[in-house]
C-alpha cells in the first residue's frame, strides 16, 4: 500500500476528526496509488494517522476512512460500517422505515449517502473512492438491510469535481418510482427517480415536529372562546363566537400558516397534523406542488390546504406591497376613493409562516448574493406575521455560517421594525449526526421566532 506523508506545518485537522486531507497538505506520495486506490497516511515523522482512498484529481485527494491500518474496503467492510449505522438510527429513531441511513463523513463513511424509504434504499456515490466500489456497497447493502430494491441517484454536480459523470438508475432489485413512508406519523409519498437530490429530505424531521406549539390557541383572536352552553338538557363547555353561536368548525383554534419552499409540502403535511385552520403551500416547481398536493390528499387534509405555484421571493414581495397600499389606504379613510381597485394585489397575512429555502450559498464566493437572498425572504416573510405570530426560518446552506445567518436575520428585522424572540434553534436531526472538528456537517441552521412590532 502506498503511503501519503504530511507536510509538517500542516494544520491538525487529521487528528482533530476530520477526515479530508488536501492536495496542499501533502508533502510526497511513496508508492504509485492509482486513484481510488487504499493509502496510509502518516505524518512528517513517518506516524500512522490513518488509511484512506485516494483521488490524485480531487483537491481532497485523501477521505480517511480508517484510524487503524485495513487492507481493503470490502463488501465485509461496507457491511460492518451499515449494521453501525442501522443501530444507530434503530435507537434513535421511533418510526423505523424511513432516515437517511448513511450519511457520508459522520457515519466514517466519506462520499456515500444512503437513505432508506421502507423496503428500498435510494444511493448516491459522491466520490471517485466509493464509486469504483459500487458492488461491493451494493452488496453490503442487500446484506445488512434486505430491500427490494436499491436505486442509485448520482446525478448530482459535485461528482464532477472528482473527474465523474452524473448518473442514476436502479441497481439491485425492484425499484418502484414512487415510495410511501411514515414521518411523525404523516404518510409521505416520495419520487425516488425525480425528487429534488435522492427524493425527500430527511434533516428536518424533528425540526417538522418542532412547530407543533405553533398551530393551536389562536381563536381567541377571532372573538371566539369556550363557554358553558345548553345541549341536550345539559351544560356542556362548547367554542362560542362573538354572536353566542357555537362554532362547530373543528380547527377554529388553529393557526393560519404559509409555507414557502414546500417542495413535497412536509412542514404543510405537519402543520395539518398539529391543528392549523388553514396552510398556504407555495412552491415555484409544478412537480413540487403535485406531489404536495398527492402528500395532503394522502392524509386527508385537502379541505385545508391551498396550493400556489409562484416565485417565493415575487409572491412575498407582492403581499407586502398589497398589505402596505391597505395600511395607506386605511390611514388615509376620507381622502381615499377606497371604491378604486387596489393597484397591488395580495395584502394577506398568516399567523405563521414558513420559510424553508433550498441553498443559497452553494460556494465561499456566493455568501454576500445569499446573504442578500435571505434578508429579503426574512424582511418580506416577518412583515406579513400577525402582531405576535411565528417566523418558521432556515438555512441549509454550510457557508452560511450561524452567527451570519441570525445577523442577517436581525438586520432584516430592523429594517422591517419588528422585535423577534428567539424561541427554538435547531440544527439537523439525529440520522445525520456531526462529528466534532467536521464544520462541513453543521449546515443545516433552524429556528422558530415570536414576531412583535413596537406597539407595545
Amino acid at each position: 500500500m502506498a503511503t501519503v506523508v504530511l507536510h509538517k506545518n500542516r494544520k491538525k485537522r487529521l487528528e482533530q476528526g476530520h477526515p479530508w486531507i488536501f492536495k496542499n497538505e501533502i508533502e510526497s506520495v511513496q508508492g504509485d496509488p492509482q486513484p481510488g486506490d487504499l493509502v496510509q497516511v502518516v505524518n512528517h515523522q513517518g506516524r500512522y494517522l490513518a488509511t484512506g482512498y485516494y483521488n490524485p484529481a480531487s483537491q481532497i485527494t485523501v477521505r480517511a476512512v480508517s484510524y487503524r491500518e485495513i487492507e481493503a474496503m470490502d463488501e465485509d467492510f461496507f457491511a460492518e460500517r451499515f449494521l453501525g449505522c442501522l443501530k444507530h438510527r434503530e435507537r434513535f429513531l421511533d418510526e423505523g422505515n424511513a432516515y437517511r441511513l448513511v450519511y457520508g463523513e459522520a457515519d466514517f463513511l466519506p462520499g456515500l449517502i444512503v437513505d432508506r424509504f421502507d423496503d428500498v434504499l435510494v444511493i448516491q456515490l459522491l466520490t471517485l473512492g466509493m464509486d469504483i466500489r459500487r458492488k461491493e456497497i451494493v452488496g453490503a447493502l442487500a446484506k445488512v438491510m434486505n430491500p427490494r430494491g436499491i436505486y442509485e441517484r448520482s446525478d448530482v454536480p459535485i461528482r464532477e469535481l472528482e473527474g465523474l459523470e452524473q448518473t442514476k438508475g436502479p441497481l439491485y432489485g425492484e425499484c418502484p418510482r414512487y415510495v410511501t413512508v411514515r414521518e411523525n406519523g404523516l404518510l409521505i409519498r416520495v419520487d425516488i427517480e425525480e425528487g429534488q437530490k435522492t427524493g425527500y429530505f430527511f434533516d428536518q424531521r424533528e425540526n417538522r415536529a418542532s412547530i407543533e406549539p405553533l398551530m393551536t390557541g389562536w381563536g381567541e383572536r377571532s372573538g371566539i372562546e369556550v363557554r358553558e352552553v345548553e345541549e341536550n338538557g345539559q351544560r356542556v363547555r362548547r367554542p362560542v363566537n362573538k354572536s353566542g353561536k357555537v362554532v362547530t368548525f373543528p380547527y377554529w383554534d388553529g393557526a393560519t400558516v404559509l409555507e414557502c419552499f414546500s417542495h413535497t409540502g412536509s412542514f404543510t403535511l405537519h402543520a395539518c397534523k398539529y391543528g392549523a385552520k388553514k396552510v398556504t403551500c407555495l412552491d415555484i416547481s409544478q412537480h413540487a406542488i403535485d406531489s404536495a398536493r398527492e402528500n395532503v390528499e394522502l392524509n386527508g387534509f385537502g379541505d385545508r390546504v391551498e396550493f400556489v405555484v409562484d416565485d417565493a421571493f415575487q409572491y412575498l414581495r407582492s403581499q407586502v406591497k398589497g398589505l402596505e397600499e391597505r395600511q395607506i389606504r386605511s390611514a388615509g379613510a376620507g381622502k381615499i376613493d377606497t371604491s378604486q381597485k387596489m393597484t397591488a394585489g395580495g395584502g394577506r397575512t398568516w399567523d405563521v409562516v414558513i420559510l424553508d429555502p433550498p441553498a443559497f450559498a452553494k460556494t465561499k464566493s456566493a455568501v454576500k448574493g445569499a446573504c442578500r437572498g435571505y434578508k429579503d425572504i426574512n424582511l418580506h416573510g416577518m412583515k406579513l406575521v400577525n402582531e405576535g405570530g411565528y417566523l418558521v426560518t432556515a438555512s441549509c446552506s454550510y457557508h452560511m455560517r450561524p452567527d451570519l445567518f441570525l445577523e442577517t436575520i436581525r438586520e432584516a428585522a430592523a429594517d422591517a421594525g419588528k422585535i423577534l424572540r428567539l424561541i427554538e434553534w435547531r440544527a439537523a436531526g439525529k440520522d445525520h449526526p456531526q462529528i466534532l472538528g467536521v464544520d462541513e456537517g453543521h449546515y443545516l441552521k433552524f429556528a422558530i421566532f415570536e414576531v412583535r412590532s413596537k406597539t407595545f
